[in-house]
């Protein structure tokens, strides 16, 4: 899933183990997310949002949207 997550990582000046942390996920997990190897849950899509205090939405394209 496409998605703006080391974006707003590097406009932070966080490390990806600093975001795994704040998120409770590894670097590895991190890693994942920001090359589109995985998708987030639910659950860890809403908590990304939080800790960007961003929508979901303006975060991760929803691959269903026209």
């Amino acid at each position: 899933m496409k998605n703006r997550l080391k974006l707003l990582r590097v406009e932070r000046g966080w490390t990806q183990e600093q975001l795994g942390q704040a998120l409770g996920v590894s670097r590895q997990a991190i890693i994942a997310l920001e090359t589109e190897r995985h998708d987030p849950s639910l659950d860890l899509a809403y908590r990304i949002a939080a800790t960007f205090q961003r929508p979901v939405e303006d975060i991760f394209e929803n691959p269903h949207a026209e």
